[in-house]
């Protein structure tokens, strides 16, 4: 890999891919250090660019694609890509996206303020602004959606909260926004936490959120009353020990980031622990809340 590319997968559908295929492979793309995905809108059948952290990753993923059946059919060549700000040019077309309460928006997209006033009585909407870039959490996802969607329904009031994978930091904002008393906000990606301390600052929450570099198995982390963990499947199946111990009994996970053919594997995980209270669903992706027993 030269310097300035990175390295990337060109990933080629055949024709009919179904969109179930499409989330499943992102799902497996996501364990190995995925960085964005850029979808050639002109190309029939449908090409994605994929890029990664490293070509190690890049590996990984060509391989585990090569191993499973779910993607017969698809053919992958790798590439390096310049890295000319790819991150925030691939991104510089998205819009503002509501969900519920909440929306959130690029710097250029931003509501105007007729759009975020409300009649006496009725609570405002809150607006999130984020920066896109290497760190994942725009909103335009299933997964980020399902998680926004969650947090609206708890009484974050008081609570202390722990954001994991945290990448562009909007779930980490969106809780101060929502109440939250203190929330702390990991990723092992530093150019993730760059951007999530950018963005923390850009919607004036410096004093309620802190961002860091960390791994969710590092013994400094302490129980929190709310844990959100937008991971994938595999992830969270593989961390649930370290995952329940850092929530407070009685206190609640937000799992996400898993399809419905990971789901019974997701459940059965941490099923010793706690009990589901509520789920969501969009598109295939799932989202749950989990109480700690």
């Amino acid at each position: 890999m030269s310097a300035g590319s990175s390295p990337a997968l060109l990933i080629h559908f055949p024709a009919g891919t179904s969109a179930a295929t499409r989330d499943r492979l992102v799902a497996a793309l996501a364990d190995h250090d995925l960085v964005a995905i850029q979808e050639d809108q002109i190309s029939a059948p449908a090409l994605w660019t994929a890029h990664f952290g490293s070509d190690g990753a890049r590996r990984a993923a060509a391989a585990a694609i090569a191993e499973s059946a779910a993607t017969d059919g698809l053919r992958i060549e790798p590439v390096e890509v310049e890295d000319d700000d790819w991150a925030r040019r691939t991104q510089a077309d998205l819009p503002a996206i509501r969900v519920g309460r909440l929306i959130v928006a690029p710097p250029w997209d931003m509501p105007s303020p007729d759009l975020t006033s409300a009649p006496a009585g009725s609570p405002a909407p809150i607006v999130i602004e984020i920066e896109p870039s290497r760190g994942f959490g725009t909103g335009h996802h299933q997964s980020t959606r399902l998680c926004l969607v969650l947090l609206q329904g708890r009484t974050l009031a008081s609570q202390t909260v722990t954001d994991i994978g945290t990448g562009s930091g909007v779930l980490a904002i969106a809780a101060a926004k929502l109440g939250a008393a203190f929330v702390s906000a990991i990723d092992v990606d530093p150019d993730a936490i760059e951007n999530a301390r950018e963005n923390i600052s850009r919607n004036g929450v410096e004093k309620i959120v802190e961002a860091h570099v960390r791994d969710l198995t590092d013994a400094a982390l302490s129980p929190a009353d709310v844990v959100i963990a937008n991971l994938t499947g595999t992830l969270l199946a593989r961390h649930a020990g370290a995952l329940a111990a850092l929530v407070r009994r009685g206190g609640s996970l937000i799992v996400a980031g898993f399809t419905i053919d990971e789901k019974p594997m997701v459940l059965e995980a941490f099923e010793s622990a706690f009990s589901v209270v509520e789920s969501a669903e969009e598109d295939d992706w799932w989202a749950l809340v989990l109480t700690k027993t």
